[in-house]
């Protein structure tokens, strides 16, 4: 299964016609200057594309009223003047001759989609469409929006697909109060949406899209609002909002489609949201999301108006989509207090309606924000100089990802496995290639010397494909990699492949050491080295460098575990490479051995070297194999509440690693 490219050329006949400085920003040139990215990258060649079909009437019934179609259905006929006129009596509209039909095929690709990947066709995909959808109600145009593509899309996957549990993830950069509205006393439905908000001063100035407005009815606590009140917000705090809100409610809820309200206003040097964020870090939140639903992920455009930074974060997320590495992100990992005072609000208002938070010690107090302030006043444009600033930083960042892409370029090689084992590599998944190249004798027996476990010729052995696969992994042939070891020298291969690693080019070194095996006592804490034991004995940090968690022994345990401790160390620590080793009797079940080494492939940039015990089960290195790959982990199963030992495991860590690991901070 691929990833569907849905589009069609007649979405781009809109436009505006008279002069109106609000809504010349939505442009035809959106989506043809993001089409043109995708193809330059060769992007568009890898992708199973798909002509976008027009809405039937009745589809787009499903969430808009037969009045309201039938008058959009009108406009068809009418001239500039008419259509002006009509255009005034919504909020941030134009309409124009074409709009019914560009409406109705953007509805159309969202629709074609979904049917693509609930019937198996493709695994995950992208529409790029316009006119945007989300903040369309059911008889009201609004902000650029005709039909609520989104929200169709989802209705459309609940009454002909038969399905119980969908998630909406907004990143648009304004509140999709449409959704909302549509959604917000369904329970089958989670709506999640970020946006500038600086306290109701931005449009759309709703006292609704504040952190405290969570559903109605039976729907509590299945809308989430997390408002930015700050500009400014930049990768470390989109991360942190996937870590400490969404991923918790999303893996408790366990949705069955991801659908994503893909605006990308959100990023750098867009001059609505005035945001941070670069490109690549779509291409992280697109990954993150994979993890959910088997990787059933429709991504839906909606905003963007910065051409070469939509464009780039088109490229980014279709990357993530194809199952690619993301590029590391840049910059220091660090949430701004602001955004964390909005984490704190949003964890508060929703602790009482998810478990999941209330194993991570979220107190269910809100304290009151600001209200919305009277009426409809516009924010404050930048001054002069803040405006040239904002333009040189984007300028900057998209040209320092040009040249990471250039310098660093995907490798020809996605994932490369060393088995022991003879026709283990049969079970390997397509694409995974059978790694027979070993380092010669003699090296491997001077980096093993004076272990006397990896003195026996078959550790020894092995010890020369594992660093013979860590070379390719450098050297940039290889994306990540997994080398099965006989158990007696697992400890001692996992020491030395750490001092090869850092010896060889890796400048931060994470591992990730699951079950027996222990931090070697002479390994240097110089900083460049940080490790993580997940089975110790006790909760204990000897250092900052240095951390061991018990095992979690329930799902919302390891959830927690991975989600609140493991991705966070490893985001702030910004690795360039990672070891994941499970040692002998690790504990952990294929499906959560799996989603561990899914989540690292993002910090790192997807240099994963996964080292397993020669005598697993051959489905878990299949399953592995598969998650390096870029495909989806398998499911966790049944979401069970962590026990009382493994929550107080993560609250005597958290507040003891805080000071070095920004990303652990969640107020």
């Amino acid at each position: 299964m691929g990833t569907a490219l849905v589009y069609h050329e007649d979405m781009t006949a809109a436009r505006l016609l008279w002069d109106d400085p609000e809504c010349e920003i939505e442009c035809p040139e959106r989506l043809t200057t993001a089409l043109e990215c995708l193809q330059q990258q060769g992007l568009e060649q890898r992708c199973l594309r798909l002509a976008a079909r027009e809405a039937s009437e009745a589809e787009l019934g499903l969430v808009h009223s037969p009045e309201y179609v039938a008058l959009l259905r009108g406009t068809q006929a009418l001239g500039t003047r008419e259509l002006q006129a009509l255009s005034k009596q919504y909020d941030a509209v134009y309409l124009h001759p074409s709009t019914f039909h560009c409406a109705r095929l953007a509805a159309g690709a969202a629709l074609q989609l979904v049917d693509a990947v609930l019937t198996g066709a493709v695994r995950n995909g992208l529409a790029l469409v316009r006119p945007p959808g989300h903040h369309s109600q059911r008889a009201t145009a609004n902000g650029f929006c005709v039909f609520n593509n989104v929200a169709i899309a989802a209705k459309h996957a609940q009454q002909q697909h038969g399905l119980r549990r969908v998630l909406i993830v907004d990143w648009d950069v304004h509140h999709g109060q449409g959704i909302q509205y549509i959604f917000e006393d369904d329970p089958s439905v989670l709506y999640f949406s970020w946006h500038r908000y600086e306290h109701g001063h931005f449009w759309p100035h709703l006292r609704e899209s504040d952190a405290d407005a969570v559903g109605r009815g039976r729907g509590l606590g299945f809308t989430v609002n997390l408002p930015w009140n700050q500009v400014g917000m930049g990768n470390a705090d989109y991360v942190a909002a996937f870590l400490h809100v969404l991923l918790p409610l999303a893996f408790e809820f366990d949705p069955e489609l991801v659908l994503v309200s893909a605006g990308f206003d959100s990023a750098i040097g867009d001059p609505e949201g005035q945001m941070l964020a670069t490109p690549e870090c779509f291409a992280h939140l697109t990954q993150l999301l994979q993890m959910l639903a088997g990787g059933r992920v429709c991504a839906v455009l909606e905003g963007g108006y910065h051409l070469e930074s939509l464009s780039q974060s088109v490229c980014m997320t279709v990357r993530a989509l194809l199952g690619d590495p993301a590029l590391p992100l840049s910059g220091p990992m660090e949430p701004q207090g602001s955004a964390l005072e909005s984490l704190q609000r949003v964890r508060a208002a929703q602790a009482p309606h998810w478990v999941s938070l209330q194993q991570q010690g979220a107190a269910p107090v809100l304290s009151p924000g600001t209200p919305c302030p009277e009426g409809r006043p516009s924010p404050l444009p930048p001054g002069e100089p803040e405006f040239k600033a904002a333009v040189t930083q984007a300028a900057d960042a998209l040209s320092v990802l040009l040249e990471q892409l250039h310098l660093h370029p995907t490798p020809p090689i996605r994932v490369a496995a060393a088995l022991t084992v003879p026709d283990a590599g049969r079970a390997l998944p397509l694409g995974v290639l059978c790694e027979e190249g070993s380092l010669p004798r003699e090296e491997a027996q001077a980096w093993a010397r004076p272990r006397e476990t990896l003195a026996q010729d078959e550790a020894l052995a092995a010890l020369g494909k594992v660093l013979y696969l860590l070379d390719r992994i450098l050297d940039g042939q290889v994306s990540s990699g997994m080398a099965a070891t006989p158990a007696p020298a697992a400890a001692a291969t996992l020491d030395v492949a750490v001092r090869y690693g850092l010896s060889h080019g890796a400048q931060r070194l994470l591992c990730v050491a699951v079950g027996q095996l222990d931090r070697p006592p002479d390994l240097t804490d110089d900083g460049r080295n940080l490790w993580l034991n997940i089975g110790g004995k006790e909760a204990t940090a000897p250092s900052m460098f240095h951390v061991s968690v018990p095992l979690p022994v329930t799902t919302g345990g390891f959830l927690s575990c991975a989600l609140a401790l493991v991705l966070p160390l490893a985001y702030s620590f910004q690795p360039d490479l990672v070891l994941v080793a499970l040692g002998l009797a690790h504990g952990l079940r294929d499906p959560q051995a799996a989603l561990l080494a899914a989540l690292l492939r993002g910090p790192a940039g997807g240099r994963v070297l996964a080292l397993v015990d020669e005598e697993s089960t051959p489905q878990l290195a299949t399953v592995l194999a598969s998650v390096l790959n870029g495909e989806a982990p398998p499911s966790l199963g049944p979401f069970s509440m962590a026990t009382p030992e493994d929550t107080q495991a993560l609250m005597y860590l958290r507040p003891r690693l805080e000071p070095r690991w920004k990303m652990l901070q969640v107020a």
